[in-house]
């Protein structure tokens, strides 16, 4: 099996040697060095995703992750099947860590056209922009019981708060910035960089004590009308839970110039064991 490449080798979250994608230490969550933070394969999972979509001028408009297993910091293969018609391309995608699934997507892509909307669209309701955008901005997001070190949350992504606080319980809003390139010698594209930040909205906000309580999301819904556009993507989000061991965080997405989309993550809540 092929060795990972370590940071000093490599200065991006993921190296392509053939069909293996090889993850770095960019790509750790902060739970355990072993296993990636959602993000990484999120947004891995949209640059297949693009890159499997037939000729021509095609955008991500959704995409279904299902977190199956925790990804391992090990290399990882894809394998993929496309679906296209005049207008749509869907694109079916799982990712293995050797012959086990640890999570799969269902993209759907949208071929664009250029048209010509009234200037006196109705306004939607929801907030136009986060208070302050990311020139306005100093302060990192600093979530509460993850622990430093190198990793996607630290060291891959550029954090700045926007609006709330994310180390109390509640709603939140944050700018965030890939570091580093997501794949090696590869551009990252504006879906891949709404993908990796889509999933930071479980930690943003939160409502329970870490201390006593396990909320770990198994999935990211992503729907983005528009790209971003710019290196940041902001996220206003807000976490919903049940005493039946489900939770829910909505999250709207936005670039400088206004909102982009929406990010739906279902939470999987258990109460930590006794000391």
């Amino acid at each position: 099996m092929t060795n990972t490449p370590a940071l000093t080798d490599v200065h991006a979250v993921y190296a392509r040697e053939g069909d293996t994608w090889l993850p770095t230490e960019l790509s750790r969550g902060p739970w355990d060095p072993r296993a990636q933070h959602g993000g990484a394969p999120c947004a891995l999972l949209a640059h297949v995703a693009e890159s499997a979509a037939p000729e021509g001028d095609w955008r991500l408009s959704r995409m279904s992750v299902e977190l199956v297993k925790p990804v391992p910091v090990a290399p990882l293969r894809t394998q993929h099947s496309v679906q296209a018609a005049r207008s749509t391309a869907r694109v079916t995608i799982d990712l293995l860590a050797g012959d086990v699934l640890v999570a799969s997507a269902h993209a759907l892509l949208l071929r664009g056209e250029r048209i010509a909307l009234p200037a006196d669209l109705p306004h939607s309701g929801s907030p136009a922009q986060l208070e302050r955008l990311p020139a306005e901005c100093s302060e990192r997001v600093r979530i509460p019981g993850l622990p430093e070190g190198t990793s996607f949350y630290r060291t891959a992504m550029e954090t700045r708060v926007a609006q709330g606080d994310p180390s109390q319980p509640g709603a939140a809003g944050a700018w965030f910035r890939l570091a580093a390139p997501l794949v090696q010698g590869v551009p990252t594209s504006p879906a891949m960089r709404a993908a990796a930040a889509a999933d930071f909205g479980n930690g943003l906000s939160w409502v329970l004590p870490f201390d006593r309580y396990l909320f770990t999301n198994a999935d990211l819904s992503l729907h983005l009308y528009r790209e971003p556009v710019g290196e940041w993507v902001g996220l206003l989000s807000e976490t919903q839970v049940d005493g039946g061991g489900a939770g829910m965080v909505t999250s709207r997405l936005y670039d400088e110039h206004g909102p982009i989309g929406i990010a739906v993550q279902t939470l999987v809540l258990r109460e930590r064991a006794a000391a």
